[in-house]
């Protein structure tokens, strides 16, 4: 149909004039946000041009014409799913839905403890996790999260100082409430082993001694996983196992893994011959005992009698002979063991 022609005989005041378009709305952005309102929400369409009102169900927005296709309004308090219009002189545009969300809740985080240089992944539970934006621990971001599930998110934990820090979900519905902790733990640090030396048999135990011991989880010599119990925050009992050579000893507890400490593993020791092989009941002679890995010496036995003795070498050590009669077995005794014997004869006196 053609447009209608103004008549000649109307004045100009009077002429008919097309009505302007009602405003359409095609697009919200974000499409929900916190019960507690406030979120700035980019609202698309056309004929916004002169806008006297944006709504969110029965609610008045604040907002802002960008142009006519663009509108910014910031989203009033509310609950569940409203309609957003947009009113212009020409009339109510159609309505789109926003929703509001319920801020999320964190229950709980798994491991809850761990190394001040962060890096280790941790589980988060909780309610309405589905849409998490971020992770903080303390205020500060994690490394990187993944959402699992709507209970679930595991989140790389970012470093931190000694100490519990606040563990916090932020989704578009807000930021979960304070109440569950993180705890940034100092790694172990070993100054020594008691003894630091033992037979290659091994099952000795041994003491462990440094500070931040007290959440160990583990106990290594070399790549070997041994028995140990906590003592204190600065002891640890561990049960050596059987081995050769030196190893590393370390020790994990959720602040990391220590530093090493040193454990060497003796052979037995060996003895070759006793100079002289013989002397009196009475004892106080002085023996020249010969052999091999005698320099740890701890003690020298005639039969049941200990001897006082003197570490030469680790070839020669000499002992002062104990009262005794008849034919008695020499030992010698170091970290790594005990020695093969050797058969001392006691002499009796003449007549």
């Amino acid at each position: 149909m053609p447009a209608p022609t103004p008549s000649p005989h109307l004045p100009a005041a009077q002429q008919a004039v097309p009505s302007a378009a009602a405003p359409t709305l095609t697009g919200l952005s974000p499409s929900s946000g916190p019960a507690s309102g406030g979120t700035v929400v980019t609202l698309t369409g056309t004929g916004f041009t002169g806008a006297t009102a944006v709504r969110f169900g029965g609610n008045a927005a604040g907002f802002t014409v960008v142009s006519s296709t663009r509108i910014t309004a910031t989203a009033p308090p509310g609950s569940g799913t409203v309609s957003v219009t947009v009113r212009t002189p020409a009339g109510t545009s159609n309505g789109l839905p926003y929703t509001y969300t319920a801020p999320p809740v964190v229950t709980s985080v798994d491991p809850s403890q761990g190394p001040t240089f962060g890096g280790n992944t941790v589980t988060i539970t909780g309610t309405g996790l589905s849409g998490a934006t971020g992770v903080l621990f303390g205020g500060v971001p994690a490394l990187d999260f993944t959402v699992l599930s709507p209970t679930r998110v595991s989140a790389v934990v970012p470093p931190g100082p000694p100490g519990a820090v606040q563990v916090r979900v932020v989704t578009h519905g807000g930021t979960s409430a304070p109440g569950v902790f993180y705890f940034y733990v100092v790694a172990p640090f070993l100054t020594g082993l008691t003894p630091d030396l033992a037979p290659t048999t091994g099952g000795n135990t041994v003491t462990i001694t440094g500070t931040g011991l007290a959440l160990t989880s583990a106990v290594r010599f070399g790549t070997t996983p041994v028995a140990f119990t906590v003592l204190s925050d600065s002891q640890v009992s561990a049960v050596a196992p059987a081995g050769s050579g030196t190893v590393e000893v370390t020790l994990t507890t959720p602040g990391g893994t220590s530093n090493s400490v040193f454990y060497a593993y003796l052979s037995a020791p060996a003895i070759e011959a006793l100079a002289p092989a013989e002397g009196p009941e009475v004892g106080g002679n002085t023996v020249l005992i010969t052999g091999s890995l005698l320099a740890s010496t701890t003690d020298v036995f005639v039969g049941l009698a200990p001897a006082v003795f003197t570490v030469l070498s680790d070839t020669q050590v000499v002992a002062v002979m104990p009262a005794g009669t008849g034919t008695a077995p020499v030992t010698v005794t170091t970290a790594g063991g005990t020695s093969n014997s050797l058969l001392y004869t006691y002499v009796p006196p003449p007549g």
